[in-house]
């Protein structure tokens, strides 16, 4: 059709599409942890699916991790459940109960307040791609039981915080 567009519009309005070619959607590569975290994370790309189509109550996101890369820090949240379908490639979860492979097919889940710290690592020498998914709610704690890393709720949202609450400088 002519005049019908499925790149990203940021900007949120009624006339929206509802639906959108995932390659449209900007990457963004990295993460938002404070240093020394952030450069762990090394070159992990998301694209914000879930905030490209307007949702507001959860997010999706479609993730790619290269060769040594891993999804996050090891953490839980309080309030928020988390849950992770593997698209392809194959990645380690580490989780209190130990290590486990997941390859394409596969998902995982973390309930909320459940203090079972997660994430995944591509040991692999090839890419993975996944979905994850999660609820979004204010007052959300994140806690992280390998670092000295929290994330707390602000006035203005979250803030990167130590384990004593003191907050990491800005960036």
């Amino acid at each position: 059709m002519a005049g019908v567009t499925t790149k990203f519009d940021p900007a949120p309005t009624l006339n929206r599409l509802s639906a959108l070619e995932p390659d449209t959607v900007p990457p963004v590569r990295g993460s938002g942890y404070p240093e020394p975290f952030r450069s762990r994370i090394g070159g992990r790309i998301k694209q914000r699916l879930g905030d490209a189509l307007g949702l507001t109550q959860f997010g999706v996101n479609l993730v790619t991790l290269g060769p040594g890369g891993q999804s996050s820090m090891r953490h839980w949240h309080t309030l928020e459940d988390e849950f992770v379908y593997m698209l392809e490639g194959e990645l380690v979860l580490v989780t209190e109960a130990g290590e486990q492979v997941l390859v394409a097919g596969m998902c995982a889940g973390y309930p909320a307040g459940r203090p079972d710290g997660h994430h995944m690592i591509n040991r692999s020498n090839a890419t993975a791609r996944y979905l994850e998914i999660g609820t979004r709610r204010d007052g959300d704690l994140a806690f992280y039981p390998d670092d000295d890393l929290m994330l707390i709720p602000t006035e203005q949202g979250t803030a990167w915080a130590h384990k004593t609450r003191r907050p990491y400088p800005p960036d």
